[in-house]
């Protein structure tokens, strides 16, 4: 029996709020499920358990969610509007510009390398968004695909001068930006959902108010134009949108791969293939995706966290693997 839009989007709102819940439970201190409800609802029975949960786990799992959610989003975006299953919001030299930000500040203010480097990487990926944006609006990226090449090159362009100065400079700075590139929720605070739950509402809500302009994409550039769809300005509107929500989590949270990419092919088969129903599939199930990610990120290894990106890549490379074998089959 085919479940109603409405169905499917109650259980989602169930099962994100049951991750949030469970997902505050664990880690290297267990807490059990009512403590840590009463603890977010009613009152906390201590201040450690306080402490724990409302100054450590909650901002971490928060913007877990978040992160998954805005990622997913730009990477269904990214895919309706580029008519390609493979577009994701890495493609366009965020992460790199990102990390060439962090590099820069690493290596030449050690000293407050920590509180500016949000904000060094947030410019970075600003800077590689610009070069791409500007590959956009000139007069040799009429096709989709130039601009998909414009943002690969940028990003491999940026990642050999961060790879430059890494190499020249200091080994410590090397390490921090490595661990930082590879996508991390350890330094997460309260402060950071001021600037990334702004940013991935505006975004969300532009998507949902050009969601039938969307759908006309989908059916290819002539029937949109026909309709009256202004194109090229409207790729160029969701590009810019999607990079913001990219370079804003990826100035707190450094390079999740592959989020972007999967989710919205999980969320075609369990949803739909229009954009309103896929963006809001996204934002659930790509909220619940990372929560749990994070959660395996700081249990898998007694004693240790492995970077977030991590886990994202490996998981996002057997997933790409199993596309290409279904679409060969």
């Amino acid at each position: 029996m085919l479940m109603s839009p409405m169905i499917k989007v109650t259980l989602s709102t169930v099962a994100l709020f049951a991750s949030l819940l469970f997902s505050m439970t664990m880690g290297a201190a267990e807490l059990d499920a009512a403590t840590v409800f009463n603890c977010l609802f009613v009152q906390c029975s201590d201040p450690l358990t306080e402490t724990l949960i409302w100054q450590i786990r909650f901002p971490r799992v928060v913007i877990a969610a978040f992160c998954g959610a805005g990622l997913a989003v730009a990477g269904a975006v990214l895919q309706n509007t580029t008519r390609n299953p493979l577009a994701e919001p890495y493609l366009f030299g965020v992460v790199s510009g990102a990390g060439l930000g962090a590099t820069i500040v690493s290596i030449w203010f050690k000293e407050s390398a920590g509180a500016y480097l949000p904000i060094a990487a947030f410019l970075g990926a600003l800077f590689a968004i610009t070069i791409v944006m500007f590959v956009a609006l000139s007069g040799h990226a009429k096709r989709i695909e130039s601009l998909l090449l414009g943002g690969v090159a940028v990003s491999f362009m940026l990642s050999a001068v961060s790879q430059f100065l890494l190499y020249m400079g200091d080994p410590f700075a090397s390490n921090r930006v490595m661990f930082w590139l590879m996508g991390s929720l350890s330094n997460t605070e309260t402060t950071h959902l001021y600037w990334i739950i702004p940013v991935i509402t505006i975004g969300v809500l532009l998507v949902y108010a050009f969601h039938r302009q969307l759908d006309a994409i989908l059916l290819g550039d002539e029937h949109a134009y026909t309709l009256g769809v202004p194109v090229n300005a409207l790729r160029i509107l969701m590009l810019a949108i999607c990079a913001a929500i990219t370079a804003t989590l990826v100035a707190y949270c450094g390079g999740i791969g592959f989020v972007g990419l999967m989710i919205p092919h999980i969320v075609r088969r369990l949803f739909a293939v229009t954009s309103a129903i896929l963006v809001t599939g996204c934002l659930f199930i790509g909220a619940i995706f990372l929560v749990w990610v994070d959660v395996l990120a700081r249990t898998l290894v007694l004693g240790q966290e492995i970077p977030i990106g991590v886990i994202t890549s490996i998981l996002g490379s057997l997933f790409f693997l199993t596309l290409m074998h279904k679409r060969h089959a």
